[in-house]
């Protein structure tokens, strides 16, 4: 396939007319302004990746698990540590942005520079085209007048054959002056056309050397910003393929961390004792004496709903109750017998003659709790 280029497409058949020309500059610069906006496209890219690591930079310098112990506390702190080499590669990602932006920048600049020189050239070369071709425009008009003037004159001459001599050599005079005139008048339109000729050569050669250095910096210009996305991909590639090996470090200490290990470092580290509390007694305010609490050393889980086991302590607590309130004791040893004290004061022992004693003893008794 036949390939296309700006040399042989953008002429036109009026040797006055520059629209070619202006389109192809305006097609560069179209081109110059798409590098602007990569630039500048880049360099924002940069100040979010930098924005980003600043925030994860004071994120890393955060408290994250203080007061953790052992192998849980060291994935820990790797992980605060690999957030901060996170943070540092994106650092370092933006700083290559921005150089990739000067590069572009760099090109860009030289770019305009180099059309600039082509372009003030041609611009040169275009007005004395034009000028030359208004000078040859005129000679032309000039040498046509200077023609017509020579034929009016050379039938004046022929018309007038019978005039006086006199008259004749005037005529015949003017008739050869515009002869004159006129071969001067197509000596310098032939001249004009040359000279126009020449500069209309130099102008194509230079507009088709104009074309190709353009044509040139179109093609630079393409490969390069595709080359400078190309490399912008290929370092947000790099940073993921990094960030995921700084992730993997994580993952491996992760890996370590052992649960049990933990709990009994823990244990070990900050024990307290082995032995639990003894429970407590139940004293009777009258006796003294000390009952351990129902179903001793068989403590329900408190997950486990054993209502047989509660209506038995509730009924032996009510039983208590009532003997506590309603028997008769003795006033000295609080006891149902004198096993104590040895006197015979009880009214189940010794028949109705305590029997005020030991009703004013239960009237006064109160019940428990």
């Amino acid at each position: 396939m036949k390939m296309l280029h700006f040399k042989d497409f953008f002429w036109s058949s009026d040797l006055t007319c520059a629209g070619g020309y202006d389109i192809i500059i305006q097609y560069l610069n179209d081109g110059r302004r798409t590098c602007k906006e990569v630039e500048e496209f880049i360099r924002a890219r940069a100040s979010i990746e930098e924005k980003y690591a600043k925030e994860l930079l004071g994120l890393s310098k955060k408290v994250c698990g203080h007061n953790e112990m052992n192998t849980l506390k060291r994935s820990l702190d790797i992980f605060k540590l690999q957030t901060e080499h996170v943070s540092l590669s994106h650092l370092q990602l933006a700083h290559s942005m921005r150089e990739e932006a000067k590069k572009l920048e760099i090109f860009r600049e030289k770019q305009k520079e180099a059309k600039k020189k082509v372009e003030q050239h041609m611009e040169v070369l275009h007005k004395h085209k034009c000028s030359q071709l208004k000078r040859t425009m005129e000679s032309k008009r000039t040498y046509e007048q200077k023609c017509k003037d020579k034929e009016e004159a050379e039938q004046n001459v022929n018309r007038c054959g019978s005039s006086s001599i006199k008259h004749m050599d005037k005529l015949c005079a003017k008739a050869q002056q515009a002869k004159v005139n006129a071969e001067e008048a197509d000596r310098l339109y032939r001249q004009s056309v040359i000279s126009l000729a020449k500069i209309r050569e130099d102008w194509l050669k230079e507009h088709i050397q104009a074309c190709e250095v353009f044509e040139q910096q179109a093609a630079d210009r393409i490969s390069f910003i595709r080359n400078t996305i190309w490399t912008h991909l290929n370092l947000l590639s790099q940073r993921c393929v990094s960030e995921d090996e700084l992730n993997e470090d994580v993952r491996k200490s992760l890996e370590k961390c052992d649960i049990q290990e933990d709990i009994e470092h823990f244990v070990k580290l900050r024990r307290t004792g082995e032995k639990p509390p003894a429970p407590v007694l139940y004293e009777n305010f009258y006796s003294g004496q000390r009952v351990p609490p129902p179903l001793i050393g068989a403590c329900p889980s408190p997950r486990t709903n054993n209502r047989s086991g509660m209506f038995c302590v509730c009924m032996l607590a009510l039983l208590m109750l009532l003997l506590d309130k309603w028997m008769p004791c003795c006033s000295r040893c609080s006891q149902l017998t004198h096993a104590r004290c040895g006197l015979q004061c009880c009214p189940l022992l010794r028949g109705n003659t305590g029997a005020p004693k030991w009703r004013a003893n239960w009237r006064r008794r109160l019940p428990l709790g």
